[in-house]
């Protein structure tokens, strides 16, 4: 469905103009100027298009980093793609035999990895979208003898520079892989639900649990962390850690309802901002927008709420209008202004021009 205040032509413009404005002219700095983004603007934000056909609750999603595809999981057991510059779902497939839980692109616009939601095969999957077959099979996480829950994987990180990627499970292991090769690459064992990211160059990766976020070396991940950040006594399941595009700010969310922001470099303790908590079975899902200076989260009441990273305060807040099946997933588009948030449908937020006066016609 397609709020009448953003018509197709008004949302490719804004998927377009925050990586349009970065380059060199005078015009086009002044241009970047008008549409940086600010609180006003992401005050001004309401949904502009959404997907109503899911028949159960989005599970994940991912944007891929240098396209215009959205890929998305649910719980009846779909993937779906979609191009957000026409506005159109592109395929939709179906994994009945193992479910679907985790889905994260790799560096190509159609082939993307996913974690199992049967409870009889914890199996991640290499997946051709385009002609809907499967590259590779990556099995490791199986010790449910040292797991009281089926050990599915609960956290998923692609390196955007090179082909590996890792995994965290309840079966409280994390595994480091390559996308070339089915047996895992590393092993580490951690003593809680595990969280995983790397960062966008690929050189460090943080593994999340337990109240601390352990930096690893990429390189040398065998020696064991080479910084441990306290999150100030939050000993909560750890349910997402993230970086901040450029690096230094790491966000980690946990099923308390806190959102953590740390400095990367430090560890500095520079935020917390709290919303509902969340169910068990639930996730908490929060992201940086693009450039960093501000982080969104979903609630487990179902709401959206946006901060200010460097203030810490609260922006700007929305009620979705499914609030009643739990915390939505969401992202930030990388590089663009708009985010997407996924719970019983898909929903695409860009500003309402009509609210902001000061930035219509502005050069």
């Amino acid at each position: 469905m397609l709020n009448p205040l953003f018509i197709p032509l008004l949302f490719f413009f804004f998927f377009l103009c925050f990586e349009f404005c970065v380059v060199g002219t005078q015009m086009e700095r002044e241009e970047k100027v008008s549409l940086e983004l600010s609180e006003e603007i992401l005050q001004s934000m309401e949904v502009g298009m959404s997907f109503k056909d899911y028949n159960c609750t989005i599970s994940s999603m991912d944007f891929h980093k240098s396209s215009s595809y959205l890929v998305t999981a649910s719980d009846d057991d779909s993937i779906r793609l979609y191009d957000i510059t026409s506005g159109t779902c592109l395929k939709t497939i179906n994994s009945k035999k193992y479910g679907v839980d985790l889905v994260c692109f790799t560096s190509h616009p159609t082939t993307v990895i996913y974690s199992s939601k049967n409870g009889w095969d914890e199996s991640l999957r290499l997946l051709s979208l385009h002609d809907n077959k499967y590259l590779r099979y990556f099995k490791g996480h199986h010790d449910s003898s040292k797991c009281i829950f089926f050990p599915r994987v609960v956290s998923l990180s692609l390196c955007s520079r090179k082909d590996c990627f890792v995994s965290g499970s309840l079966d409280r292991t994390v595994l480091l892989w390559d996308q070339r090769a089915e047996k895992c690459q590393g092993l580490l064992h951690v003593q809680g639900r595990p969280a995983v990211s790397y960062d966008d160059q690929g050189l460090v990766f943080a593994i999340a649990f337990g109240g601390y976020i352990r930096m690893f070396d990429a390189r040398m991940y065998e020696k064991g962390p080479f910084e441990i950040f306290s999150v100030g006594g939050d000993i909560s399941d750890a349910n997402v850690v993230k970086f901040s595009n450029d690096g230094r700010l790491i966000l980690l969310t946990t099923a308390d309802g806190h959102i953590h922001v740390l400095d990367s470099f430090r560890g500095t303790h520079l935020s917390t901002y709290n919303v509902t908590p969340v169910s068990c079975n639930s996730t908490l899902e929060a992201s940086f927008s693009p450039d960093g200076m501000f982080a969104i989260s979903g609630s487990g009441d179902g709401s959206i709420y946006a901060w200010s990273v460097r203030s810490g305060k609260e922006v700007t807040s929305w009620r979705s209008a499914t609030s009643d099946t739990g915390p939505p997933v969401i992202k930030w588009a990388p590089g663009n202004l708009m985010f997407a948030t996924g719970s019983s449908e898909l929903s695409f937020w860009v500003p309402d021009l009509s609210k902001l006066g000061a930035y219509v016609g502005r050069k």
